[in-house]
C-alpha cells in the first residue's frame, strides 16, 4: 500500500485546514496515490474523493440555561458572590448607563419636535442633577409639563378673547352713548330735564322744611307739657280758694257780705296772671272753676240775710254792704228758692 502523506499535505494546503481534518476515500487509494500535484488534488476534491471533515462542536445549551436561571435570580446567593457590591457592579457604571439612556431619549424627542430646545436644556440639566430615576420617570415628567403648558396657553387665549370681547362691547356702548347724547341735546329734552331737576329740588326743600317743623313741634310739645303742669297747679289753687272761703264764712256770719264782695275781686285779679300760652284745653277748666263761686256766694247769703233786715227795721243804715254790692248776690240766691 502506497503512502499518502504527500497527497494529505497537498489536500490540507488546498482545503486550508489541518491534515487531521482531511479525509481520503479508502476505496480510491490507487487513484489518489497517482495525484502528485495540487491541480490533481483539486480534481479529486471536486470528484469527492478528498473531503474536509466538519469541526467538532462544543454545545452552549447548558451555558444558556444557566444564564437564564441567573437572570431570574437563581445561583446568586452569598455563597456564589466574590468581591464587594461596588466591585461586582460599580455605581459609576450604573450612572453612566442611566445618563446615556436619558440623554438618548431627550435627543430623540428633540429631533421629533416633541420638545423644544429650551425644554431639552432644562430636562438635560435635571437628568444630570439626578432628578429622574429611570426612563419612565423622565417620560411622565415630559407629558406633565406639556399638559401644563397647553393649559396655560388655553387660559391665555381665553383671557385674550375675553379682552377683545370686552373692548368691542365698550366701543359699541360708547357709540350708543354718543348717539344718546346727540338725541338728548334737543331743546325739548333739555326743558324736560330742567323741569325734572326743579321738581326734585322742590321735593328736597319740602322734606327739609317738614323735618324742621317736626323738630319745632317736638320742642313746643315739651314746653306745652311744662305749661300744662303750671296751669294745673293754678287751677288747683283756684279750686281750693272757695273751700277756704267757706271755712272762714261759717264762724263769722256778720262779716259774710264783706267776704262775698272780696271773693269776686280776687278772681279777676288772678285771671290776668295766667300765662298767655295756655292751650284751648285749659279754657273749659277755668269756666268749670267759676260756677262753684256762684254757689258759694248764696250759701252765706242765707245766713247773713236776716242781719241787714233787722238793721233796716231798727232804722240804722249800713253803708258798707251797699257799696260792696252784696244785695245783688242775695237776689240771685232768692230766685232759685221760688
Amino acid at each position: 500500500m502506497a503512502s499518502l502523506l504527500l497527497q494529505k499535505r497537498l489536500a490540507a494546503s488546498v482545503l486550508k485546514c489541518g491534515k487531521r481534518k482531511v479525509w481520503l476515500d479508502p476505496n480510491e487509494i490507487n487513484e489518489i496515490s497517482m495525484a502528485n500535484s495540487r491541480q490533481n488534488i483539486r480534481k479529486l476534491v471536486k470528484d469527492g474523493f478528498i473531503i474536509r471533515k466538519p469541526p467538532i462542536m462544543h454545545s452552549r445549551y447548558r451555558a444558556r440555561v444557566y444564564n437564564a436561571a441567573k437572570l431570574k435570580g437563581r445561583h446568586t446567593g452569598t455563597g456564589k458572590r466574590k468581591g464587594s457590591k461596588n466591585a461586582r457592579m460599580p455605581t459609576k457604571t450604573l450612572w453612566i448607563r442611566r445618563q446615556r439612556v436619558l440623554r438618548r431619549l431627550l435627543r430623540k424627542y428633540r429631533e421629533l419636535k416633541k420638545i423644544d430646545k429650551h425644554l431639552y436644556r432644562e430636562l438635560y440639566l435635571k437628568a444630570k442633577g439626578n432628578v429622574f430615576k429611570n426612563k419612565r420617570n423622565l417620560m411622565e415628567h415630559i407629558y406633565r409639563m406639556k399638559a401644563e403648558k397647553e393649559k396655560e396657553k388655553e387660559i391665555r387665549d381665553q383671557a385674550e378673547a375675553r379682552r377683545i370681547k370686552n373692548k368691542a362691547f365698550r366701543e359699541k356702548r360708547a357709540v350708543k352713548l354718543a348717539a344718546a347724547l346727540k338725541v338728548q341735546k334737543t331743546p325739548e329734552i333739555i326743558k324736560a330735564k330742567k323741569e325734572a331737576e326743579a321738581a326734585a329740588a322742590k321735593d328736597k326743600d319740602v322734606k327739609e322744611s317738614g323735618k324742621d317743623k317736626d323738630a319745632k313741634a317736638g320742642k313746643k310739645d315739651a314746653k306745652g307739657k311744662k305749661d300744662d303742669g303750671k296751669a294745673k297747679k293754678e287751677v288747683k289753687v283756684k279750686e281750693d280758694a272757695p273751700k277756704e272761703a267757706k271755712k272762714d264764712a261759717k264762724p263769722k256770719k256778720d262779716a259774710a257780705p264783706a267776704k262775698k264782695a272780696e271773693a269776686p275781686k280776687e278772681a279777676p285779679k288772678e285771671a290776668p296772671k295766667e300765662s298767655p300760652k295756655d292751650s284751648p284745653k285749659e279754657a273749659p277748666k277755668k269756666e268749670a272753676a267759676k260756677p262753684p263761686k256762684k254757689d258759694a256766694a248764696p250759701a252765706p247769703a242765707k245766713e247773713s240775710s236776716p242781719a241787714p233786715e233787722k238793721k233796716k227795721k231798727e232804722g240804722s243804715s249800713s253803708p258798707a254792704p251797699a257799696k260792696s254790692g252784696s244785695p245783688a248776690p242775695a237776689k240771685k240766691a232768692a230766685a232759685p228758692k221760688k
